[in-house]
């Protein structure tokens, strides 16, 4: 095929893309058909087409891994790809919405990405209820790093974890991942939405958006969200990407528990006991429900695929 080459993309606007290729060269593109869904950090094979002075993607290479989320009816959504690990944000304010947080941690852990907690706003403090928070994560197995970006304490911490590793930010709306993002990369502009616009002239919304650390490495940034669901074909049916219920699931009497009601279930007895944080066990019973209320919205020519 004549006149293709390779890109990464960079930004993404509803339909409209931003794409980079090898040359460093910057261009709007668009994907060539609707069954092509593309986020930002997906390499793609592009084409230039001169006659309407645009660049068509034609083609999605390959994905290392992908966040997902669930849509209403339950079909997985891309949210950014080719991760080396992602960073959830959060902060002392807004509080945080701890369900949503584990939401994150388990599509991570799920599709096989590393996955590390940031506390930014450290300048507004952390109160003892959010210590002990943060310590249910450390002993789960979750890293945290704690930093303010109008200090600067800690924002060194953030850069080094970043260090030649393609990382997405995401987290509730209000934490600061934008903020986050200017002092990490001084040079990037992140209001980026007038770029690419409709054909009626309104601005579209920029879905995410990768920029160039400069010790190497890039970030992918993503809008806030008050909420978000893996996509429940990217879970395991076992233990949802709770790294605790992997560990204690062996244990059950029933290899398919669910470990919800089960006789003779380790988790629940682990919790009881105090040994998986209650909170934590009561996220993954909030998320095994939904789990199976999406597994009956997609219908029953979709529930075992």
């Amino acid at each position: 095929m004549p006149d293709t080459f390779d890109a990464l993309v960079i930004a993404t606007f509803g339909r409209h893309l931003l794409v980079r290729d090898a040359a460093g060269r910057e261009l709007k593109a668009r994907p060539f058909g609707r069954a092509l869904v593309i986020v930002a950090g997906d390499k793609v094979l592009c084409r230039d087409d001169a006659r309407n002075n645009e660049t068509h993607v034609l083609e999605l290479r390959p994905r290392r891994n992908a966040l997902y989320r669930s849509n209403v009816r339950g079909g997985a959504e891309p949210v950014v790809a080719n991760l080396s690990q992602l960073l959830v944000v959060l902060a002392p304010m807004p509080v945080p919405d701890l369900f949503v947080l584990d939401r994150y941690l388990a599509a991570a852990t799920s599709g096989g990405i590393s996955a590390t907690l940031v506390l930014n706003k450290k300048e507004l403090g952390i109160d003892a209820d959010l210590q002990s928070e943060l310590g249910v994560y450390k002993a789960a197995g979750y890293d945290w790093l704690a930093c303010s970006r109008r200090t600067g304490e800690g924002m060194d911490a953030v850069l080094a974890a970043c260090a030649g590793a393609t990382t997405a930010l995401v987290g509730q709306s209000g934490v600061g991942k934008s903020s986050l993002i200017s002092r990490l990369v001084p040079q990037a502009h992140i209001e980026v939405g007038d770029l690419v616009r409709e054909e009626e002239g309104r601005h579209t919304t920029t879905a995410s958006h990768l920029f160039d650390l400069p010790g190497g490495g890039s970030l992918i940034d993503s809008p806030g969200v008050r909420d978000f669901a893996p996509a429940i074909d990217r879970l395991d049916s076992g233990h949802l990407g709770f790294i605790e219920v992997a560990r204690l699931a062996p244990d059950c009497r029933f290899t398919d528990c669910r470990h919800m009601r089960e006789p003779g279930c380790a988790v629940i007895a682990a919790a009881a006991a105090g040994t998986m944080h209650p909170r934590r066990y009561e996220s993954y019973r909030r998320l095994r429900r939904l789990f199976e209320e999406l597994t009956e919205a997609r219908g029953p020519q979709k529930r075992n695929r």
